[in-house]
């Protein structure tokens, strides 16, 4: 008994041993990240934006609407998260405000999802629509589209009634010249925006949502002007501009210089753009950063210069300060001439933010300017942070600042200094390239080979030439002195088309990848910031989740079978690729699914593919149009693909009444459903598929 009751002792004290031990280790390594947190003292704030993306991502990505009880808990989250950082050790702070910053980046997503709320149509509706014009672009068919507020359809309640609808213009409409301010008439058809095309792809009813756009359709019949435009504002003024520089410069020249002087691009022919998007030079007909930037530097040079060639204004005032204020302005104007996008607004934030930099003698381009940037576009915007532009953008400028800040600091000259101005320029085209790249490729599936050439022979133009004409072209205009500055301007763009087109057309210009699977860029971006924020030799762990990225990428399995959510398309993977059932029809669809497959073949080509395949040990066939799929017959060893309901039948039959949404079958036999988030705010009270 002695010596079991010794034995049972030494166990306990063994155990009480291990167990301080174990606490003096866990001690130990939270010590150590406490020092490690500590040791990043000062450069912190750059993560401030990325905690609350980390919240609003966290929002996007739940299958389910938050309820008031989850909101209160994320409030109650950074609530105590705030207060521990005032009360607790200084080495819990950073943990303490990243979980606060979560919690009101979930907060502040959710508000804007509510707070932009307004009526979505819950049926295909035809008949007379009325509305005020207030953009006009082009649509992928290269048709003109309106977008319409103060909408009126007939009998339909005000309250039920979408607030904004985009409608294109075709057969006998195509013809109209829509401009802004007017209050057109025509019947149409209109729909609610449609949902993602295949389960996890692209979800344009969420995007329409934070745009109030509550109906999307068409219209073939003649359009009638109502009311002409009143008043002026600047969506007539943009017009009018766009109308003086294409009367100057006629053509493809006048469309493009419109589009980067006032945003207009409704005059720019498809076959244009397409040619500057497989050149990787579309970011030049988005005003954004290079455009802000450009006009922004140009006033601020001309304004410094200018007093300075006055002594007397030059020793008495602030120059540099009111050159940075008149930049300021121009680049407020631009923003407001510009129709004030998403891009645009996130570039001038940018710009602002430097120039308030210059304004108080701070360092104008830094990481802390940026995340403050960023972090002003995330509270305003927080949907933002979902599309390629926010992600690209960014991307493109953390990847500048960060790498010409290390040659900065490191005292090293690009070359000798007769070529770093050429050197800088290539630097730049190369690091923003590499930065942007991953991102174009997961949302647009192309990479341009011959990219940094485009770029390298176009973008020193635009900053020596295009915007500083536009500039002055713009401030001559009242004087009717545009023309000179415009033809200097025009110089610049006829290049850039050639230089497109030319590019455009050589062989292996670009190369398709397929969509990358949803957690891949979420890891490339935390592992891209981790390498550029943090401070220490512990940043090269970002590489690891870079890394995983990649590797997940490179192991992305397209799905064997896709079926449309109204039942019009199918597409059977094969080893030539996927095989649809249709040459034609559902095409946005069925360019889609290529895309994401990495096929840039074209619909006609995938159709030809289509030689009654067999899935699921069951032979495939696909029937449209209510008459012929009422009439059909079907042997026990089919599955039939219908988009209207159809007879009793004893085969299997997948139709409207079995589409929850579009569906995609895996090489190993499992399903995935869709849409994804049937209750959330933007997929509410939606049409069933169908209908």
């Amino acid at each position: 008994m002695q010596d079991r009751g010794q034995d049972r002792g030494l166990s306990i004290g063994h155990n009480a041993t291990g167990q301080a031990l174990g606490t003096g280790q866990a001690l130990q390594v939270w010590r150590a990240l406490c020092d490690h947190w500590m040791a990043q003292r000062g450069q912190l704030f750059p993560w401030v934006p990325v905690m609350l993306a980390c919240g609003i991502g966290l929002y996007f990505v739940l299958p389910f609407e938050p309820l008031r009880a989850h909101y209160a808990w994320a409030a109650g989250l950074a609530l105590a998260g705030l207060a521990a950082s005032w009360l607790l050790p200084e080495g819990v702070t950073p943990f303490a405000m990243a979980l606060a910053l979560i919690a009101m980046g979930f907060l502040v997503a959710g508000g804007q999802a509510h707070r932009v709320a307004a009526p979505v149509l819950e049926f295909r509706y035809y008949g007379p629509v009325q509305g005020r014009v207030t953009a006009i672009d082009r649509a992928q068919s290269d048709a003109v589209r309106v977008t319409l507020s103060d909408v009126v359809l007939d009998r339909m309640a005000a309250t039920d009634t979408p607030a904004r609808v985009r409608i294109t213009l075709q057969g006998a409409a195509a013809g109209f010249a829509p401009e802004p301010g007017q209050v057109l008439l025509f019947t149409a058809h209109l729909a609610a925006p449609g949902g993602p095309t295949e389960p996890g792809g692209f979800d344009f009813r969420r995007n329409s949502w934070f745009q109030g756009l509550g109906g999307v359709g068409y219209t073939r019949l003649p359009v009638m002007v109502w009311s002409e435009a009143t008043g002026g504002g600047m969506a007539a003024l943009r017009m009018r501009l766009s109308a003086r520089i294409q009367a100057a410069l006629p053509g493809e020249t006048g469309a493009f210089a419109a589009a980067l002087a006032t945003g207009d691009r409704s005059a720019m022919a498809q076959d244009t753009v397409n040619a500057l998007r497989v050149t990787n030079l579309a970011h030049i007909i988005s005003i954004s950063g290079l455009h802000m930037t450009i006009v922004a530097g140009f006033v601020f040079a001309a304004v410094r210069l200018g007093l300075a060639l006055v002594p007397a204004l030059a020793l008495r005032l602030p120059v540099r300060r009111i050159a940075a204020v008149a930049a300021m302005a121009a680049a407020a104007f631009f923003l407001a001439l510009s129709g004030g996008g998403v891009a645009t607004e996130r570039a001038f934030l940018m710009t602002a933010v430097i120039l308030g930099a210059l304004l108080f003698d701070r360092r104008a381009f830094s990481l802390r300017a940026v995340a403050f940037a960023g972090l002003i576009v995330l509270l305003a915007r927080p949907d933002a942070l979902t599309g390629p532009g926010f992600q690209m953008s960014f991307a493109a400028t953390i990847a500048l600042v960060a790498v010409f800040s290390w040659v900065a600091d490191r005292g090293w000259r690009p070359g000798p200094s007769w070529a770093q101005g050429a050197v800088s320029v290539v630097l730049s085209s190369l690091v923003a390239g590499l930065a942007t790249a991953p991102f174009a490729a997961a949302h647009f599936n192309v990479i341009s080979h011959y990219g940094l050439l485009a770029n390298l022979l176009t973008v020193p133009l635009f900053g020596v030439l295009v915007m500083p004409a536009a500039v002055i072209a713009t401030l001559a205009m009242p004087l009717g002195l545009e023309a000179l500055p415009l033809w200097a301007m025009g110089l610049g763009l006829d290049w850039t088309l050639l230089v497109a087109h030319e590019i455009a057309s050589w062989p292996g210009v670009q190369s398709a990848v397929p969509a990358p699977q949803p957690i891949v860029l979420p890891l490339l971006a935390l592992g891209g910031l981790w390498l550029v924020l943090w401070q220490g030799g512990a940043r090269w762990l970002g590489a690891l989740p870079v890394l995983a990225a990649l590797v997940i990428w490179t192991q992305a399995a397209r799905p064997l079978l896709l079926i449309a959510g109204d039942g019009g398309l199918v597409g059977v993977m094969t080893p030539a690729g996927r095989a649809l059932s249709r040459a034609e029809g559902a095409g946005f669809v069925a360019q889609t699914w290529l895309e994401n497959d990495g096929d840039l073949g074209g619909q006609v080509a995938a159709a030809a593919r289509w030689q009654a395949p067999v899935v699921d040990g069951l032979r495939l066939r696909h029937v449209t149009g209510k008459g012929r799929v009422a009439a059909l017959t079907c042997a026990a060893d089919e599955w039939l693909v219908v988009n209207a309901p159809p007879p009793d039948l004893p085969c299997r039959v997948t139709g409207p009444d079995q589409l929850p949404g579009p569906i995609a079958m895996r090489a190993d036999g499992t399903w995935q459903r869709g849409p994804e988030g049937t209750g959330r705010l933007w997929a509410r009270n939606l049409a069933a598929p169908g209908q």
